[in-house]
């Protein structure tokens, strides 16, 4: 994909792709920068059927009706992305693989390389989830449903995430009680690390949990 779009820019060659229900990703002529744009988050999807058509009809429309832009058009109707996300998400188009998923779930500790960054994705990932929700389990629950989880049948309460096409994971909680802390952890399928350098796997972790810490505030109180 850098390579493609690489080629686009190198020949002023304005283009949008689509990454389903990612988002998409543009350039626009020789500008430097890439429009990197993501989907709106809506409550209930009743049929996406037509979807992608109805996309690529308002791209046309616009381009039709405004024969040129400046590349600040595009600033007051795109979220500003965090930078890092920004990267991960080019590191993950540079690097997806046609590999299937295996099914086999390993912890971070398991993925090669992943060693000299395992107390980097404690404090990111791990301690931010047991300490917010290992006494929140409902919480945790309901936060998890509004992302799009899934329940799984692990731990005291667990859920998987397809947060990009072939990079599942899952977050499970064990409830700590008086006499016990409560326990976190975070599983992955063992192809991630041909995808994402386990830099940005505790980076992509990270963003999981706070995203649901985020969505837990904002929910009432139980």
């Amino acid at each position: 994909l850098q390579d493609v779009i690489r080629k686009f820019k190198e020949n002023s060659i304005t283009t949008v792709i689509t990454l389903d229900r990612f988002g998409a990703v543009a350039t626009y002529k020789s500008d430097e920068r890439i429009i990197l744009a993501w989907p709106y988050e809506l409550d209930k999807i009743v049929d996406p059927t037509g979807a992608g058509d109805a996309f690529g009809a308002g791209i046309v429309s616009v381009l039709y009706k405004k024969k040129d832009f400046e590349f600040e058009d595009f600033s007051g109707t795109a979220q500003e992305i965090p930078i890092q996300e920004q990267v991960l998400m080019l590191h993950y188009m540079s690097a997806l693989s046609s590999r299937p998923l295996t099914g086999q779930w390993i912890s971070y500790r398991e993925i090669p390389g992943a060693s000299f960054y395992f107390s980097t994705f404690v404090k990111r990932a791990i301690d931010p989830l047991k300490n917010v929700f290992g006494q929140n389990l409902a919480g945790f629950s309901i936060a998890a449903s509004q992302l799009n989880g899934k329940a799984i049948a692990f731990g005291d309460a667990g859920f998987e995430f397809d947060i990009l096409p072939k990079v599942p994971l899952q977050l499970i909680l064990y409830a700590g009680d008086e006499e016990f802390p409560a326990e976190a952890n975070i599983l992955f399928d063992e192809t991630i690390g041909e995808i994402l350098s386990p830099e940005d796997i505790a980076w992509l972790a990270g963003m999981v949990v706070y995203r649901l810490i985020t969505i837990s505030k904002s929910n009432p109180p139980l």
